[in-house]
């Protein structure tokens, strides 16, 4: 019996379900069927983002690599100023715990979900979010998916 794997796409959100992790019968990453973004993260259960969550896909090191859906309009950082730089540096990420959150799940390949932050808006007051960070399950060069979703909590 095939089991279905859940990937989502950095750039967009998408989601969708396969029983393969590769495109076809190469090694190559599964890329998105909406907006054509080269790779998916996989997902070891359904994820389902708010509406308005930014996306923030980062290199194994934690640099990001692209600003997807949602980003600008939570940071008003342009996704041209923030490829390179460090998630944590970029947004100026402060967790409610004091905890790095970021380093936690690239160490440690571990999902980290539901971790309230406070996250710099270039012009405005920080603005409160939560954060989902995923790794990426792969073998090679890692990095991971953040999700910050803007949220009320004190």
């Amino acid at each position: 019996m095939s089991h279905e794997h859940y990937f989502i796409c950095p750039h967009c959100g998408h989601r969708s379900m396969a029983t393969d992790r590769n495109a076809g019968f190469r090694r190559a990453a599964r890329g998105c069927e909406r907006c054509g973004f080269a790779y998916l993260f996989e997902l070891l259960d359904d994820y389902y983002p708010a509406p308005n969550a930014a996306f923030f896909a980062c290199d194994g090191d934690g640099r990001i690599v692209d600003c997807g859906r949602g980003s600008f309009e939570l940071t008003g950082l342009k996704t041209e100023s923030a490829i390179g730089q460090h998630l944590s540096d970029a947004l100026g990420l402060r967790f409610e715990d004091g905890t790095d959150h970021l380093s936690t799940a690239l160490e440690w390949e571990v999902r980290v979900q539901q971790k309230p932050v406070e996250v710099n808006t270039h012009g405005e007051p920080p603005a409160k979010a939560v954060a989902d960070i995923f790794p990426a399950y792969d073998d090679e060069e890692g990095g991971l998916l953040v999700v910050l979703t803007p949220s009320n909590h004190h």
